[in-house]
C-alpha cells in the first residue's frame, strides 16, 4: 500500500499542520513558534542543584525543561523542585522522563506538566532475545503493554497533563526488533501502539519524537511517522513533533550532526519543539537550538505563497530510506566525481588571487594543519580581466604541493579564455541568461575537453526550466556529460527540484555539486549550523556528489567543516565517530570529562565508532551501531562493550579509558597516533 506523502510539497517550504498541545502555559504546535527545550544533568533528588540548573536554563531561553525520574523517590521529589521554582518565581514547564518504571510515571504526573515515556522500555525489558511471534502471540503482547500503559493515559487526561511518546532507535523492545528489525518502521510501529491506547481513551495531548544517533535513521523515522499519521487521519492536523538527534556528542561534531538531523526535518516543516543533545553543560544547548529554531520561525512567519514546482518526476523513489543517486563519473582534472566515488570535498576561495604564489603558500600552510583530510578541488571566481591570472595560480598551486584540480566560476563569455588553465568551468545560469551564452559555454567546454558545471540560480520553481535550457545547449554542442549545482536562497528545495527535473529528462546520471557560501553576518556557530543543514539535508536525501564551502577566513577550516558534514551525514568517515549521550540525572559518571579523556586517547582512529553512555537506558541499543562501547554500570563502575555485547564488566572508572584502548587493540582496530 502506498503511503501518503510525508510533506505537503517537497519543493517549497510548508509547515506541517498540527494540533496545539499545552505544556503548562507553553503551547506546542499549531501556529506557535518552534519551542526550545533541554534536560537537566543533575540528580533529581538534589532539589537545590536541579532548581539552580533549571533557573540557568530558563534565563538562557529554554522554554521547557525535562528531568529524569528513574525511581518513585525521584518522581516524588519533583514536587519539591516545583515548589522551589515557584518560590524563586521561575515559570518554566517541567517534563518527567520515564524509563522502565510505570509507577514512577504515575507519581510524576501529579507534579509536572508533561510526562515523557519511551515505548521501548515502559512495559518491556530489552534482553536482545531472538523469538518468533505468531500473530496471536504478538497481539497478546500488545494487549499486555496497553494495559500497563493505560493507567498513565487516564491520569494524564484527568490532570490535564501532556505526554510525549518518545521512541528511541537504541531502545526498541525485543518484540519490535524481532518483527521489524532495528528500523524506522519499527520505531514508528512502537509509537503508534501507544497512540492507539491514547486515542482509545480520548486523550490527544500527545507529542511524538523519533530519536536516533544516526542522522539518516532519525530523518527517515520522522518522515515515516508523519506519513503514517496522515494515513490514520487524512487531512486532519497531526500531532506535534519533538525533533532531535540523540547522542550527538560534543563540540563541532555534535553541532553539525544536530543541525543535519534537526535542520533537514525543519526544512520540510516537521518539528514543533526541538532539543539539541550535546555532551556539554545543557545551558550551551540553548543558543544552538535557538539559532536553528529562529531560522525556520522567520521563514514560516514571512512565507508568501510560492509558485508550485512540477519537475515531472520525484526527487527520490523512497523518502523513507537513504539511497545515493546513481550517476555517471565526470572527470575534473585528476579527480572523478559521481558514480561509486566518495562524495568529494572542495574549497571555494573567492576571487582569483592578485598574488598567486603568496595565496598558494597560504593555502598550503592552512591545509597542512589538517593532513588527515584531502582537498579535492579548488574553486575561484574569475572574469575577463582576471582570467589571465588563472594559469599563474594553477602553476603556483602545483609548486607548493596542492594537487587539487583548479576550477573557475566564470561568465559564459569567459569560458574560452579560462578553459586553457583550469580543469572545470562553472557557469552561472539564470532566467535572463541568453541562449547564445549557454551555447558558447557548452561549445567552449566541449572544444577544450574540460568539465562544465551549470550553476542554476533562482527559486526552486525556476530550476526545471533552467535544467531544460542547459540540457538542450549541451546537446547542441555535443557535450556528453556535465555537472550541476544550484545557487538559491532555498538550496535544499532547489537541489531536489534539480534532481527531479534531471530525472524527468533522462539525465539523472549527471552528478550534482552542493555549494555553500558563508554569510558574513553570521557568528561562527551559526555559520556551522547553516552549512551543516544546507549541505547535510540534500546529502541525506541521496543528493550530492561533491560539497564545497567558502567564505571562511581560514580555508583549511572550511575544508574541515565539509568533511565533518560528510561524516555527520554518514557518507564519509575521516575521524573516530563518538556517539555520546548528553548526560542527565541517571548518568553514573561525569560525561563531559570522560568523553574528553576518551577522545584524547582515540580520536585518531579513522572509521571506528565509539559509544560513551552514562547508563544503560539507550546504551546497548545505540551501541548496536557502534564498534565499542563505554557504559556506566554503577557508581564508579563501567562496562565495556563490543557492539551490543558486554566483554569487560565492573571495570573501575579510573581504569576504564585505558582498558577501552586495550579492548580496541585486542580486536585489531588500534593504530598508534601519528
Amino acid at each position: 500500500m502506498t503511503l501518503p506523502p510525508y510533506v505537503a510539497d517537497p519543493y517549497r517550504p510548508v509547515r506541517r499542520r498540527t494540533r496545539e498541545v499545552l505544556v503548562g502555559d507553553v503551547a506546542i504546535g499549531g501556529t506557535n513558534p518552534i519551542r526550545v527545550q533541554s534536560m537537566t544533568t543533575t540528580d533529581t533528588q538534589d532539589t537545590r542543584g536541579s532548581v539552580e540548573q533549571i533557573e540557568r536554563l530558563a534565563k538562557a531561553g529554554c522554554e521547557i525543561v525535562r528531568l529524569t525520574a528513574p525511581s518513585i523517590r525521584d518522581a516524588e521529589n519533583l514536587r519539591e523542585i516545583q515548589a522551589e521554582l515557584a518560590r524563586r518565581r521561575v515559570r518554566v514547564p517541567l517534563v518527567a522522563d520515564i524509563h522502565f518504571t510505570p509507577n514512577a510515571a504515575l507519581v510524576a504526573a501529579e507534579h509536572v506538566q508533561k510526562v515523557r515515556v519511551n515505548p521501548g522500555n515502559y512495559a518491556d525489558k530489552k534482553k536482545f532475545e531472538v523469538r518468533e511471534y505468531d500473530d496471536r502471540a504478538y497481539a497478546l503482547e500488545i494487549e499486555r503493554v496497553a494495559e500497563r500503559f493505560r493507567p498513565l493515559v487516564r491520569r494524564c487526561k484527568e490532570l490535564g497533563r501532556a505526554m510525549r511518546i518518545g521512541t528511541n532507535h537504541g531502545s526498541l523492545s525485543d518484540r519490535i526488533l524481532n518483527r521489524y528489525g532495528d528500523t524506522p518502521a519499527g520505531m514508528v510501529a512502537s509509537a503508534l501502539e501507544f497512540l492507539d491506547v491514547c486515542e482509545d481513551e480520548g486523550f490527544c495531548d500527545v507529542v511524538f519524537s523519533m530519536k536516533a544517533s544516526n542522522t539518516q535513521v532519525a530523518i527517515q523515522a520522522y518522515r515515516l511517522l508523519a506519513a503514517r499519521l496522515e494515513e490514520r487521519a487524512p487531512g486532519e492536523p497531526g500531532y506535534p513533533f519533538h525533533v532531535g538527534v540523540t547522542e550527538a556528542g560534543d563540540g563541532e561534531d555534535g553541532r553539525v550532526k544536530s543541525a543535519i538531523g534537526i535542520g533537514a526535518l525543519l526544512e520540510d516543516g516537521l518539528g514543533d519543539t526541538i532539543r539539541v543533545s550535546l555532551t556539554e553543560d545543557p545551558v550551551r544547548e540553548i543558543p544552538v537550538a535557538r539559532a536553528l529554531a529562529d531560522r525556520y520561525d522567520r521563514r514560516f512567519a514571512g512565507l508568501a505563497p510560492a509558485a508550485g514546482v512540477s519537475p515531472g518526476a520525484p526527487f527520490t523513489d523512497d523518502p523513507f530510506a537513504h539511497s545515493r543517486r546513481a550517476t555517471q563519473p565526470v572527470r575534473v582534472g585528476a579527480i572523478s566525481m559521481g558514480a561509486v566515488e566518495p562524495v568529494r570535498a572542495e574549497l571555494e576561495l573567492g576571487a582569483v588571487p592578485t598574488a598567486p604564489r603568496a595565496a598558494a603558500d597560504s593555502l598550503s600552510i592552512s591545509l597542512a594543519v589538517r593532513a588527515e583530510i584531502a582537498c579535492e578541488g579548488v574553486v575561484v571566481d574569475s572574469d575577463a580581466e582576471s582570467a589571465a591570472r588563472l594559469a599563474d595560480f594553477a602553476s603556483a598551486l602545483v609548486a607548493v604541493g596542492v594537487r587539487a584540480p583548479l576550477s573557475a566560476r566564470v561568465p559564459a563569455a569567459v569560458v574560452d579564455a579560462a578553459a586553457k588553465s583550469v580543469a572545470r568551468v562553472i557557469v552561472p545560469v539564470g532566467s535572463a541568461t541568453p541562449e547564445s551564452d549557454l551555447d558558447s559555454a557548452a561549445e567552449a567546454a566541449a572544444a577544450h575537453g574540460i568539465a562544465l558545471e551549470w550553476s542554476l540560480a533562482g527559486a526552486p520553481a525556476a530550476i526545471p526550466a533552467l535544467v531544460d535550457r542547459t540540457l538542450d545547449a549541451a546537446r547542441r554542442a555535443g557535450l556528453e556529460h556535465a555537472l550541476y549545482g544550484v545557487d538559491s536562497e532555498l538550496p535544499v528545495h532547489a537541489s531536489r527540484a534539480l534532481a527531479a527535473r534531471l530525472r524527468a529528462r533522462g539525465a539523472d546520471a549527471a552528478p550534482i555539486v552542493l555549494r555553500h557560501g558563508r554569510s558574513p553576518d553570521l557568528s561562527d556557530e551559526e555559520a556551522v549550523l547553516r552549512a551543516a543543514t544546507d549541505l547535510g539535508a540534500p546529502l541525506c536525501d541521496g543528493i550530492g556528489d561533491a560539497v564545497a564551502i567558502g567564505g571562511f577566513d581560514d580555508p583549511g577550516r572550511a575544508l574541515d567543516l565539509a568533511y565533518r558534514v560528510l561524516q555527520g551525514a554518514r557518507l564519509r568517515t575521516s575521524w573516530t565517530e563518538f556517539i555520546s549521550c548528553p548526560s542527565c540525572g541517571r548518568t553514573l559518571f561525569d560525561l563531559e570529562e570522560t568523553t574528553a579523556r576518551i577522545k584524547a586517547l582515540t580520536q585518531h582512529l579513522k572509521g571506528v565508532k565509539i559509544a560513551i553512555m552514562g547508563c544503560i537506558v539507550n546504551g546497548p541499543g545505540e551501541m548496536a551501531d557502534a564498534d565499542f562501547g563505554y557504559v556506566g554500570a554503577g557508581p564508579g563502575i563501567v562496562n565495556l562493550y563490543v557492539g551490543k555485547e558486554v566483554v569487560d564488566r565492573q571495570v573501575p572508572q579510573d581504569e576504564a579509558p585505558e582498558k577501552l584502548v586495550d579492548l580496541i587493540r585486542r580486536h585489531g582496530r588500534w593504530v598508534e597516533p601519528g
